[in-house]
């Protein structure tokens, strides 16, 4: 069996060739930002002409910088540590204190840090971005990205640079010092964060937060540049784990016999649902203009229900609840992995880290939701993330 790294810090084994991503490992390169002379789109998609610069990208859109208001957009809160790969930087931190990692973050500022398995989704999000101002110039209804690390400021120099070098459209940023950031979450309105630090996603969860402990795989499979593609668990992720109580506590039969008796009972919500319904607003924008079948999000339920036997029970829930998946797979117990190969999301959750390692070791970018029942018995193969 492939073994999965747990350290999203972990060096990739393959390259996501269509994401177009710098190869650069902390310092393996050490390309200044003065030589990189790159073409840049403008900010949120208002102008159509490259410009060519060199280091640092032109910020101002038409009308000066445009930044949507929290509560318009839809924000996806992002760990420095999931975002960029930092393994380097955290053995320094482990094995030399806190003073010594602050000097050697000075000393190689200049330095960009390679991509994370969160990278593929935030450049996914940003495409997104790009499509909705086009279609609507004065919205604030975009994805907004927030930075989120337990950093000193003097790392925002190296982690603006990052930034830059990669080409990502990050203005706000949570530098925390070490201290929790679930209280900034909350004041940014977060509508899904992503960490990897489990200790803090439980927190965030208790909070309300959606949130999800990020994993990367040892190999990565390509993903679209120009849809960003989610895909979804359904109990104890999109829905409540009512049905996995009966499940782990009576067995499949009276499973079965629930999910029948309770048809027409709608399932309570789980702690992405409201992840989902910010992306379905975001896709109506899309419908409204008449590109439906050519909407750059794709959202997909993949769950282990059977669908003759307990699968209406989720759909009439969603249908109630005014929600679209544009993709519904329900495998009977059937591997998750292979079929997510196939899909090819941006990130996979699941409350389930035997799913989310069997999605690992397919190439998925998998992040684990620790809600519900199945975290009584975690997989004993599986260690949570350092801080």
């Amino acid at each position: 069996m492939v073994r999965m790294s747990l350290d999203p810090v972990q060096v990739m084994s393959g390259q996501v060739k269509e994401l177009k991503v710098a190869t650069s490992t902390n310092g393996d390169s050490r390309e200044s930002w003065e030589e990189k002379a790159e073409f840049d789109q403008d900010h949120l998609g208002l102008s159509t002409k490259p410009k060519l610069v060199t280091g640092r990208r032109a910020r101002k859109v038409e009308g000066g910088v445009f930044f949507p208001k929290p509560e318009n957009a839809v924000t996806i809160a992002v760990s420095s540590r999931v975002l960029f790969r930092t393994e380097v930087e955290q053995k320094v931190f482990e094995q030399q204190g806190v003073e010594e990692y602050l000097r050697y973050q000075i000393e190689h500022e200049n330095e960009p840090f390679a991509p994370g398995p969160a990278f593929p989704f935030v450049k996914a999000l940003e495409a997104v971005n790009i499509r909705l101002r086009g279609l609507y110039p004065q919205s604030e209804e975009l994805f907004d990205i927030v930075l989120v690390t337990y950093n000193h400021a003097h790392v925002g120099i190296r982690l603006i640079n990052t930034i830059n070098h990669h080409n990502l459209y990050i203005e706000r940023f949570c530098m925390t010092g070490g201290s929790s950031p679930i209280g900034y979450l909350k004041a940014w309105q977060t509508n899904l964060y992503l960490s990897a630090d489990a200790d803090k996603v439980r927190e965030a969860l208790a909070e309300g937060i959606a949130a999800a402990t990020m994993f990367m795989p040892e190999k990565l499979t390509e993903v679209s540049e120009s849809q960003l593609r989610v895909a979804f668990d359904g109990d104890a992720v999109l829905f409540s784990d009512e049905s996995e109580r009966i499940f782990k506590a009576h067995g499949l039969d009276k499973f079965f016999e629930h999910e029948r008796e309770n048809e027409d009972t709608l399932l309570d919500h789980g702690p992405l649902k409201g992840f989902l319904e910010a992306l379905g607003k975001l896709q109506k924008k899309f419908y409204a203009k008449g590109q439906r079948l050519n909407c750059p999000i794709r959202t997909f339920l993949v769950t282990a229900r059977s669908a003759a036997s307990s699968g209406i029970r989720a759909l009439k829930t969603l249908r109630a609840w005014g929600l679209e998946i544009d993709e519904a797979l329900f495998l009977a117990g059937a591997p998750k992995g292979p079929m997510l190969e196939k899909i090819r999301p941006h990130i996979y959750f699941d409350d389930q880290m035997f799913h989310v390692e069997g999605a690992a070791e397919m190439g998925t970018i998998a992040a684990h939701v620790p809600y519900g029942i199945a975290q009584n018995n975690p997989a004993k193969r599986i260690t949570a993330v350092g801080k």
